[in-house]
């Protein structure tokens, strides 16, 4: 029997994508059987991986950022030797199959992110690179290159025009990210039909400015020119490299190749048998011959590359034990042993100083004790260092010249910056956050969800968290996005209300496996007393912080967060010298309360106690679910005002007064009435 050929190879790529979205009729053959040849290339010559153990620290990252492609992946995770079978290719885009509409991490074996949200996954490609370049400067020594890999990221014309591709290769070029490659798929078609209309990028310009490497007309279907744009873009180690290639999208279909009608849907089972006439492949659907398979088999070659890797790192463990036993702690996201114990003391040191300033300067305190503690804590802020208090004491910054660093200047590239966390916390070894105002959340938002969706450990730091920055006014004041935030799945959002609050808030997100948001503000907040029992329940997300009632029974209950809580106890206090008593709960998580035990909800915020009111500087609709609809809530349908602070939270009745009127009046509504005179 014959060596199989380049093109037998590539089109087993282009067999299993065609007949997987004919089965399901859904899905989008015509990327994978135009980038079919450069995938043979790229996983056949180069990729470094173990398909029997996809985790394999040193492999090579492979990124697909048009998604929509899926199919091209997981043939090629299928075809190398990877846990996924032929069963689960029939399966495509079907309920639970492990081979998804769009690739999802931790869904398929071998997927190294999810994608489909276009240019996300250029976004994670470069966090991967920077979390590569960092964590080899940290860890590698003469003769023992334990961090000695690429991340490679197929693109097409929709990411290059999604404005995050902007963001992330300007950065990518002013770092000098040598081991990221990236593969341009320019077949000049997008789900529209030719994106001449709409799309004249000079794209090699272009990335030329950004100052990457760039490998011109490449032709997409000719292995040889493939293998040696390769070879040049590796020998490039200053600079990323982007390779063009011009491919035509359904490649081989005889009449639908090259235009947009094999973009997003399948062939249908006459252009299907028409492509296999054309392309001389006589195999039934999802069938590919024995020979094929064998070829592209890599198991034995990655366990090889794996053992041999490991027998190096059994030697750098001789060597260097701390350093070894450092580097599994990091790459396995465990915390050092001393992490409990230090944590304890610096929340008792807050609670003993008492400082009353912004929880922005709160989260900086943090930092300086938590970065320093976490040498894998590595940070930055969307061109707000000194505003968003994201830089700590000790701290050096990340560049080409210096890959130790772990502060980086994002520039403002919220979107990028964002996505590219998530790449960095994909990476492991790494515990990343970054900062903005939390009103420039919105452009980020499609990254925070994915850093959700994947439950990655992220944190992103939004200060200037309501209408108290003041002057800047409404453009800057965020009102809908504080409870937009918290209606995504899998994210947790804190609002502290002082240094206390903020110690734990910072903790809890160091020590959850998924993205945290913390919300923080720019003016000062006071210090809110509490005893060490009340600092215990802070890690519950809601807790009684003043309680004014007899026997347990409130009249009223007040909730409130952040800027707000020093709000709520002031007006608990007024409300007493008129013997109305009420409990003050401070919830700067709600969805971490809202996790607690029902036993532990019912002691914070008893059914019987129906008379409650919410306090919050932002939209107020959320807090409907924790008042009732017979509740109150203290907020904003509004947009805010330029002006101080103080002058606008009157403005917006954000005020001590209104908050005891509110009170009264949900006191009166359910019908306590010797309150009421």
């Amino acid at each position: 029997m014959p060596e199989p050929t380049q093109r037998d190879r590539a089109d087993a790529i282009r067999f299993l994508s065609i007949d997987a979205v004919q089965k399901a009729n859904s899905g989008h053959p015509g990327m994978p059987m135009g980038m079919a040849d450069i995938a043979e290339v790229l996983w056949g010559d180069f990729m470094q991986h173990n398909p029997r153990n996809p985790q394999w620290v040193n492999r090579d990252r492979f990124i697909l950022s048009n998604g929509h492609g899926a199919m091209l992946h997981y043939a090629l995770l299928h075809l190398t030797g990877y846990d996924l079978s032929m069963d689960d290719i029939k399966q495509f885009r079907q309920l639970h199959s492990k081979t998804p509409g769009h690739p999802e991490f931790s869904e398929t074996p071998g997927i190294e992110t999810t994608t489909g949200p276009l240019g996300q996954g250029l976004g994670n490609a470069v966090g991967m690179a920077i979390a590569e370049k960092h964590m080899a400067a940290i860890f590698n020594r003469p003769q023992f290159p334990l961090i000695d890999h690429y991340t490679y990221c197929f693109v097409g014309d929709g990411c290059l025009m999604e404005g995050i591709s902007h963001e992330v290769c300007s950065l990518a070029g002013s770092l000098g990210l040598g081991k990221l490659i990236v593969f341009y798929d320019d077949n000049g078609i997008s789900i529209d039909g030719e994106v001449h209309g709409w799309f004249r990028d000079n794209t090699p310009e272009r990335f030329t400015a950004y100052g990457w490497h760039v490998i011109q007309a490449v032709d997409g279907h000719d292995g040889e020119a493939i293998h040696q744009a390769i070879i040049a873009a590796r020998a490039v180690t200053d600079k990323p490299s982007i390779i063009c290639c011009k491919t035509t999208i359904g490649w081989g279909s005889p009449n639908m190749a090259g235009t947009a009608n094999t973009h997003g849907s399948a062939l249908g089972d006459k252009e299907v048998a028409a492509v296999r006439t054309h392309l001389n492949w006589p195999h039934e659907p999802f069938v590919i011959a024995e020979s094929v398979a064998a070829s592209w088999d890599a198991r034995k070659a990655g366990a090889l590359l794996e053992s041999e890797w490991n027998a190096m790192f059994s030697q750098y463990q001789a060597h260097y034990p701390d350093m070894a036993s450092e580097f599994l702690r990091r790459m396995e996201n465990r915390l050092p042993e001393n992490w409990q114990h230090e944590a304890d003391g610096f929340l008792l040191s807050q609670h003993e100083k008492k400082q009353s300033v912004a929880t922005r300067k709160a989260s900086q305190l943090c930092l300086d004790q938590y970065a320093n503690l976490l040498p894998e804590m590595m940070g930055g802020s969307a061109d707000l260092m000194e505003s968003n208090c994201t830089n700590w004491q000790g701290m050096k910054i990340f560049s080409d010249e210096l890959p130790e660093g772990r502060y980086l200047h994002y520039g403002v590239r919220e979107f990028g910056m964002s996505a590219i966390m998530n790449g960095m916390a994909l990476y492991k070894g790494v515990l990343p956050f970054g900062g903005t105002f939390l009103t420039f959340s919105d452009y980020a938002r499609n990254a925070i969800r994915l850093a959700a969706l994947m439950r990655q450990r992220v944190v992103f730091v939004y200060t200037h968290d309501s209408i108290g920055l003041g002057e800047d006014g409404p453009t800057h004041q965020p009102i809908e996005q504080l409870p937009s935030l918290r209606l995504m799945p899998g994210l947790s959002n804190w609002r502290p209300c002082d240094t206390v609050e903020t110690a734990v808030a910072w903790r809890l997100a160091i020590e959850r496996q998924g993205p945290t948001c913390l919300m923080l503000s720019r003016q000062a907040l006071p210090f809110q007393e509490r005893d060490r029992n009340q600092l215990e329940l802070i890690q519950r997300g809601g807790y009684i912080l003043v309680d004014h009632a007899v026997d347990k029974h409130p009249d009223a209950i007040l909730i409130a967060t952040g800027s707000e809580v020093a709000l709520a106890v002031a007006a608990a206090k007024q409300l007493l010298e008129q013997e109305i008593f009420v409990r003050v709960v401070s919830m700067p998580s709600t969805d971490v309360f809202l996790s607690q035990d029902e036993d532990y909800r019912q002691q914070v915020l008893p059914d019987e106690v129906l008379a409650r009111v919410a306090i919050e500087a932002a939209a107020a609709d959320y807090w409907y679910k924790f008042v009732g609809l017979k509740g109150k809530v203290v907020g904003l349908d509004r947009f805010g005002a330029s002006a101080p602070a103080k002058e606008v939270f009157q403005d917006c009745g954000i005020t001590i007064e209104q908050v005891v009127t509110m009170t009264k009046e949900v006191i009166c509504s359910r019908h306590i009435r010797e309150k009421c005179a």
